[in-house]
């Protein structure tokens, strides 16, 4: 038997250098157990349809059994040699059993075998990385509920706008996993599908029951053309899509705890466990693995547009530079995962530090809002209302007053609509108190945040 699946039809042996070039043996062995599972499937729907005998299947099923198991107790040899992981099962399959083992290729090719193994290993990881989002989500929620009271002032372009609850913000993040979790969820749904049947390009002449090896693997549907079966990889691009997104919300939550815990805002206290030093300023403690996770966004990136380029000028159907899917596939989900993990232990450990967010709160400008809409609710438009607290603050800046030392008489030239009332607002926590809209910051929301995440 040639140790290639395609040998019989040349003349000359391979070229040692394009065996060197072609192999894919060295990444695409994460998806032995799967083609195992996948063969031993097909091996039983042959025997079914009568296709082979079902002694010939049976050793091959038992064969087949037999190396997934040197395979899950990592004791299986892969040579280098090899051309990719189908060839090598192939070959070690024909070692146990023998001649039966020429039987199990009948109506398949590699081209809907390989994506076979590709989706199966997809849906196993879409439903790992959705629980390590989860698992990040709890450990942020821990967090939220730990300083449920805690206030600090909210930022937008980096600058002081208003206080809010620190569980607030760490449940907006929750709502950025929420909708990853979303996203793996029904990504998943279009990568069930099941193509083995489907061959090379145009299904085969042999009386199979693809649904039977569909319900054997654990798929929802079977593929309903051939040539889409073997060519398609939209859910490769989408799945790392995905990841993408998951990639991009961690390094914005990373960039938000590096600037929180830096010295110049002094929030937040980043565990030592995850912290590094400096070979020569020996004061440092630096949030390095946040900063990794932040780099490694781009990796995943460079993932989704290496697959996109790979595809965008592919004519039907199958074409090797298909081979080309599985690596920055794989790239992503190691980094997204590893990412997750290290988030998830992050929190674990985050310490507020409540004396640095009293002091930030005494900037009285944070409270410019609510004066605003408390003359709002005093009748006054909304345009003159913002014009009348702008006035007012400029004028406290140059003259280095805060609100609370302007006299009212003076504080009533900007608007007739201010009164003595207007002091009561200038605190952190009747200013969360006031946020009472659905999704906002006031207590009574959060919590309500808090139950339904």
């Amino acid at each position: 038997m040639s140790n290639k699946l395609w040998g019989g039809r040349f003349k000359k042996k391979a070229d040692p250098l394009m065996e060197q070039y072609t192999s894919s043996i060295d990444y695409d062995k994460r998806l032995a157990e799967f083609d195992c599972l996948g063969s031993i499937a097909h091996a039983e729907m042959l025997a079914k349809c009568r296709i082979i005998s079902r002694k010939d299947s049976s050793r091959i099923v038992y064969g087949l059994k037999s190396i997934l198991n040197e395979i899950n107790q990592g004791k299986f040899i892969y040579k280098k040699s090899t051309e990719d992981v189908h060839t090598a099962i192939q070959e070690r399959l024909y070692r146990k059993i023998g001649r039966p083992a020429a039987m199990l290729h009948t109506a398949r090719s590699r081209n809907d075998q390989v994506t076979l193994d590709t989706r199966m290993y997809c849906k196993k990881k879409t439903e790992e990385i959705a629980n390590a989002v989860t698992g990040l989500k709890k450990s942020m929620l821990g967090f939220a509920k730990k300083n449920i009271n805690v206030i600090v002032p909210g930022f937008t372009h980096l600058q002081n706008a208003q206080p809010v609850l620190l569980a607030h913000q760490v449940l907006a993040y929750c709502q950025m996993l929420d909708r990853d979790i979303e996203r793996l969820t029904d990504c998943r749904k279009r990568i069930d599908v099941m193509p083995l049947g489907s061959c090379a390009i145009s299904g085969t002449g042999l009386p199979v029951d693809r649904k039977f090896v569909a319900k054997k693997l654990g798929f929802s549907k079977v593929s309903l053309n051939s040539m889409d079966a073997v060519s398609d990889r939209d859910y490769v691009i989408e799945m790392i899509f995905a990841l993408s997104i998951i990639a991009m919300h961690l390094s914005r939550i990373s960039e938000d705890l590096i600037i929180l815990n830096s010295p110049a805002f002094g929030l937040l206290d980043i565990s030592d466990q995850i912290c590094t030093g400096s070979s020569m300023m020996p004061h440092k403690k630096n949030p390095d693995v946040l900063e990794l996770v932040r780099g490694k966004c781009g990796e995943v990136y460079g993932a989704l547009v290496s697959i996109l380029t790979v595809m965008k000028g592919l004519p039907l159907t199958y074409n090797r530079d298909m081979q080309q899917d599985k690596e920055p596939l794989f790239r992503a989900i190691d980094t997204v995962r590893a990412s997750l993990d290290i988030m998830a232990l992050c929190f674990k450990d985050l310490k507020i530090n409540k004396d640095r967010a009293g002091e930030l709160l005494q900037d009285e400008t944070l409270y410019a809002t609510d004066i605003m809409e408390y003359l709002v609710k005093k009748g006054v438009a909304l345009k003159d209302a913002h014009d009348a607290v702008g006035r007012m603050v400029r004028y406290c800046i140059d003259n280095k007053l805060k609100i609370s030392e302007v006299p009212l008489n003076e504080l009533r030239t900007f608007n007739p609509g201010f009164d003595k009332g207007v002091y009561n607002l200038l605190d952190a926590k009747k200013s969360v108190s006031l946020k009472d809209s659905l999704g906002g910051t006031s207590p009574k929301q959060v919590r309500r945040q808090v139950l339904n995440a």
